[in-house]
């Protein structure tokens, strides 16, 4: 196992050309043999913490051509926080001293479109559970709401409440993690937003937080 710590633009660097292995129908599928499997008993150094959506076409290490022990991967259904994914990831950064954290969002997000469409008048009753999942989402609806006028929960963008509700995403978890916004701050860490396109299996960075000069943005 690989004990040398990659800096936050190292890892970037490694899931951005993961990534374009991808899109290009070129992976190597890397540290997926027998002699990964064994060397990883000894303990996990992952290059990175990804935080997505738990849709099944998002899986994490097939999008950036990883393998076992390269990520540390939190999912739930629209990336939303809570105490348990907050928990994770501060375990990630505090014990495993990942220099990256990827917040994923994606295009046709069904927890997404869920919370505009809890927005109409006439909108059913969700069950319990996936309301008090969605509900953070719904303050992106009514800000982008807002910004277009005229726009109903028939015509609002959902693609732009995606991005409002990365942006929101990660400025709650910088708020309510002492440990990742001392990790941010002391660039021992950045956090990358972005939004992962699924026509063409790519990750488009929106976001960087932390010392990542070339994100590709």
């Amino acid at each position: 196992m690989n004990d040398v710590r990659p800096t936050p633009q190292q890892a970037w660097d490694a899931m951005r050309s993961g990534n374009e292995r991808f899109v290009a129908g070129e992976p190597r599928h890397p540290s997926q043999d027998v002699e990964r499997r064994h060397e990883l008993t000894a303990g996990q150094r992952p290059i990175a913490a990804l935080f997505g959506c738990a849709d099944s076409r998002l899986a994490a290490e097939i999008i950036f051509d990883k393998g076992l022990g390269d990520l540390f991967v939190v999912r739930n259904a629209g990336q939303v926080l809570g105490e348990s994914v907050l928990g994770s990831i501060e375990y990630a950064v505090a014990v495993l001293d990942v220099p990256l954290i990827v917040v994923l969002g994606h295009d046709e997000c069904g927890a997404v479109r869920a919370s505009i469409d809890s927005t109409r008048q006439d909108a059913p009753e969700l069950p319990a559970h996936v309301w008090r999942l969605i509900a953070p989402i719904v303050p992106a609806v009514h800000r982008v709401m807002r910004a277009e006028p005229g726009s109903t929960p028939l015509t609002v963008d959902a693609e732009q409440v995606g991005r409002e509700h990365l942006r929101d995403t990660i400025a709650e978890m910088l708020h309510s993690s002492e440990v990742v916004s001392r990790a941010v701050a002391e660039e021992r860490l950045a956090i990358v937003g972005a939004n992962y396109r699924l026509e063409e299996g790519r990750a488009e960075p929106h976001i960087i937080i932390g010392p990542i000069s070339d994100a590709g943005l």
